[in-house]
């Protein structure tokens, strides 16, 4: 099987030849963000505050420490919740783990937006990190929103055009 690469700013062609089980791996700029920073990010945009350039973005559900990045379950309520907004706000790839509902499927699809896993091995994505900073709510300490360059992060696709890994 072939691993695709993804850039960003990703487009909306490259999210709709993706498919359910497709390994890819991410280059470019890619955010963090978790439980304390997304609702605050959420409710920042529907504020009119425009802290980043969420289009064609790539997030990944993960604090950043001196030990690196792992990550954490998208399926909690105050990441999941955040999901559909992030999408429509031009977010097209989300990043973690876990098994998100149908219903945030559906709007994932309806945004053209894919949900990708990736294995929780902090060294192995921490290798991917050429930089970071923090790019929004530095009060949160590492669940801070940290804008990376990354190199390679790898990933399969868990849910894509309206299916989802079961």
């Amino acid at each position: 099987m072939n691993i695709k690469q993804i850039k960003t700013p990703i487009i909306n062609s490259t999210i709709q030849d993706l498919k359910v089980g497709d390994r890819i791996e991410l280059y470019g700029t890619m955010y963090t963000g978790r439980d304390a920073a997304l609702p605050k990010l959420v409710k920042s945009i529907k504020n009119g505050e425009k802290l980043l350039d969420l289009e064609g973005s790539a997030l990944m559900h993960t604090a950043v420490s001196q030990a690196g990045i792992s990550p954490t379950t998208s399926n909690k309520e105050e990441i999941e919740e955040s999901l559909p907004f992030l999408a429509r706000s031009g977010v097209k790839m989300h990043i973690g783990k876990g098994k998100l509902g149908m219903k945030t499927v559906e709007v994932l699809n309806k945004y053209k937006s894919v949900f990708i896993v990736t294995p929780p091995a902090a060294a192995l994505l921490t290798s991917r990190v050429i930089s970071r900073k923090v790019a929004a709510f530095p009060e949160e300490g590492m669940e801070a929103i940290y804008k990376l360059e990354v190199s390679g992060i790898p990933g399969i696709v868990a849910a894509a055009n309206g299916e989802s890994i079961h």
